[in-house]
């Protein structure tokens, strides 16, 4: 271990404080991932306490894009330059990635890894081609010496390796467990909230997708899919979310390279917030060697993957044996119809040997980090009551990823009155049509527009009654059907001959009234009528509308 510089003063600075400053602890930050877990495990100090927190970048990393306008938008954080902060002496630093250049830091350093353990191969920080990063001697050592207070491990598997790759290591080295996949953990209740929020609404599966970044990565190999996936998989069945490791938001424009997936109803989740709300509400992982994924396998979610970054782990780390172990999804087959295999033959325990190599001591991570923490700041206690992660927020989608398809392909049956039906998105990788289009008012391709069968205005405009619009859009050639919205349940159709029928959704016995899309009535009856029905039995008989599991039962009432 170093000796530690004797103390140096700080600025005058603690004239202005209404209450004394206690204790200085230092976050020290790489990237944007290592970032938002250092706050992860700040979250256990109390600022109440008297505790000043400060932010520091420790440079070097080619992925520092956004870092500074992250950090400087954080609340209770001064963020210093790095030359700064090597000339003051803090009573404890935090890491979750770590340089050898760390050991100019003038504090006790408790380091932790960013990620699900140690396993990705980064020559340019270790050295060589063998160690895990985070493991290295290279990056543990300064001067010859260990220069980290505590080196923090998620499990005792850890221990072995590091026992190789830096011995000197191992007196500061500290089970901990993983305090990112305890607050996980604990999100678990939030749940419905999250679904909500991603769009998984109405008895639909989400789907996240996730990569890792670099070559070797799904988006690396397979940028295409996220819009495959959106084009290819029913919109009332299937809702996807993306969520790109931020070292690919520092070199690349993901919400430009996934326009065309975002229009055809992609969730886009920002780099800084989101991905681990994203696992809790996901039914259905796609992914690759990234910790995400095997965040995700560990929460017992149906796990594919599409690339195993074998070139880039440490063959002796979990996260190799899990790209070995998990099952593949082929990016270029039947992606509907291989989602529904891996629900079907899920076995949740399948990957648990693996996930539990490198997830230990799972819900105690608080318990034990909170402590080692405050036995750095001696001026002050730590509290009585019992330590807690807090949930992770809502996530929140970039905007423009809610707005949902404006077009669709729509397919159905017909049995008696209830029509089933699957709509996909028209989109740039839409393949041959599969039975009629249905298009929103507000579609801005008029070559969709012009080939509508079924055309639908969700806004209610007093100046354009539904009446004289749904007349005026008649005047498009081959339409077969016009729907204007009246309400969250209640639309008017008008059908050829100038037929008018009110639509109501019927409320189900001890649940709220449905919400009805007014393009799915739209289809439903322009398929029902496709198929020999009768528009005017419609308010003798009624329509049931089916998308999957969900049903709506739907009424209507002749207009004059």
């Amino acid at each position: 271990m170093l000796i530690r510089r004797s103390p140096r003063a700080w600025p005058d600075d603690d004239r202005w404080n209404t209450r004394p400053v206690e204790a200085r602890v230092l976050a020290v930050v790489r990237t944007l991932t290592s970032a938002t877990r250092v706050l992860d495990v700040l979250s256990l100090l109390r600022d109440r306490d008297g505790i000043r927190f400060y932010l520091t970048v420790n440079p070097g990393s080619a992925f520092t894009a956004g870092l500074d306008e992250f950090l400087r938008a954080l609340p209770g954080f001064t963020v210093l330059d790095w030359p700064e902060a090597t000339r003051h002496r803090f009573d404890l630093a935090v890491a979750c990635a770590v340089h050898s250049s760390m050991g100019r830091l003038d504090a006790p350093l408790v380091v932790l890894p960013h990620g699900a353990g140690y396993n990705r191969l980064v020559s340019q920080s270790t050295g060589d081609n063998v160690t895990a990063a985070g493991l290295s001697r290279r990056e543990l050592t300064y001067r010859g010496q260990v220069f980290v207070d505590v080196l923090g491990l998620s499990h005792e598997e850890q221990l072995d390796r590091l026992r190789i790759s830096c011995p000197e290591a191992l007196p500061h080295a500290r089970v901990v467990g993983d305090p990112c996949f305890d607050r996980i953990l604990g999100s678990l209740d939030a749940r419905d909230a999250y679904r909500a929020a991603l769009g998984a609404v109405d008895g639909r599966r989400l789907v996240v997708v996730n990569s890792t970044w670099s070559e070797h990565s799904l988006f690396g190999r397979h940028p295409r899919l996220p819009l495959r996936l959106v084009d290819r998989l029913p919109a009332d069945e299937y809702t996807v979310a993306v969520v790109l490791h931020p070292n690919i938001w520092a070199r690349h424009d993901p919400q430009a390279l996934l326009a065309a997936a975002e229009r055809s109803g992609l969730r886009l989740v920002p780099p800084h917030q989101g991905w681990q709300a994203a696992l809790v509400a996901a039914d259905c992982l796609i992914g690759d060697h990234g910790s995400v994924s095997f965040y995700g396998a560990a929460l017992e979610r149906h796990t594919l993957l599409v690339a195993t970054g074998a070139e880039e782990l440490d063959p002796h780390s979990p996260g190799y044996a899990f790209g070995q172990a998990a099952p593949p999804l082929d990016p270029d087959g039947d992606l509907l119809a291989q989602l529904e295999q891996a629900v079907a033959k899920h076995d949740p325990a399948a990957l648990r040997p693996i996930t539990d190599r490198s997830l230990g001591r799972r819900g105690q991570s608080a318990r034990l980090l909170r402590p080692l923490l405050y036995s750095y700041l001696p001026r002050l206690d730590e509290p009585a009551e019992e330590p807690r992660l807090p949930p992770y927020p809502d996530p929140r989608p970039l905007p423009g990823s809610n707005r949902g398809p404006s077009a669709y392909d729509v397919e159905g049956t017909v049995s008696g009155t209830e029509v089933g039906l699957r709509r996909y998105p028209v989109g740039a990788d839409h393949g041959p049509t599969r039975g009629i289009y249905a298009v929103h008012a507000e579609e801005r391709r008029l070559e969709l527009r012009d080939v509508a069968e079924v055309l639908a205005r969700t806004e209610i405009r007093a100046e354009l009654p539904a009446e004289r619009w749904l007349a005026d859009a008649f005047r498009s050639p081959g339409l077969g059907l016009a729907v204007a919205a009246l309400g969250k349940s209640r639309h008017l159709l008008r059908l050829p001959a100038g037929l008018l029928l009110e639509a109501h959704a019927e409320r189900p016995w001890g649940a709220p009234k449905p919400l009805l899309d007014p393009l799915l009535l739209g289809s439903a009856v322009a398929l029902w009528l496709q198929q020999g029905g009768d528009a005017r039995a419609l308010p003798q008989s009624g329509l049931t509308i089916r998308t999957g599991e969900r049903r709506i039962r739907v009424t209507f009432t002749a207009r004059p």
